[in-house]
């Protein structure tokens, strides 16, 4: 099983459609107000993964949900995206699970995390023996 869409909430859908264009994503399906489609970067031979935007009429801003990208670099992808206008909540942090993370949020107060695990996201030094 792999998982390949991720549809979030809008409420601006110009906003957020350019925001996720300078985040780096591509838009594949724009039908104004509703519904954007957007591919993911993907290494070549591999086929991207796709994230949407749903127009909604409010949404409430919280913790949840949260969208993970995972990088090569996130200091080189943040300083990208900064020169792009997107700016990160905070600088890029290392985290006690050994992942270096830096978070966003787009115009609509979704969660987005640019992140680096390497083998630690499949292979912490705590992961579970009957996991292998």
């Amino acid at each position: 099983m792999r998982l390949n869409q991720i549809t979030l909430p809008c409420t601006d859908y110009a906003a957020s459609v350019a925001w996720w264009q300078r985040f780096g994503l591509k838009l594949i399906v724009d039908s104004p107000p509703k519904y954007a489609r957007f591919e993911c970067p993907a290494e070549e031979g591999e086929e991207p993964s796709t994230l949407s935007l749903h127009m909604v009429d409010g949404a409430a801003p919280g913790e949840w949900p949260a969208v993970y990208f995972e990088v090569k670099d996130v200091f080189i992808e943040v300083g990208g995206r900064c020169m792009s206008g997107i700016h990160p909540l905070a600088e890029p942090e290392r985290m006690d699970w050994l992942w270096t993370e830096a978070w966003y949020r787009d115009p609509a107060g979704n969660r987005v995390c640019l992140y680096t695990a390497g083998k630690n996201r499949r292979f912490p030094p705590w992961r579970v023996e009957s996991a292998e």
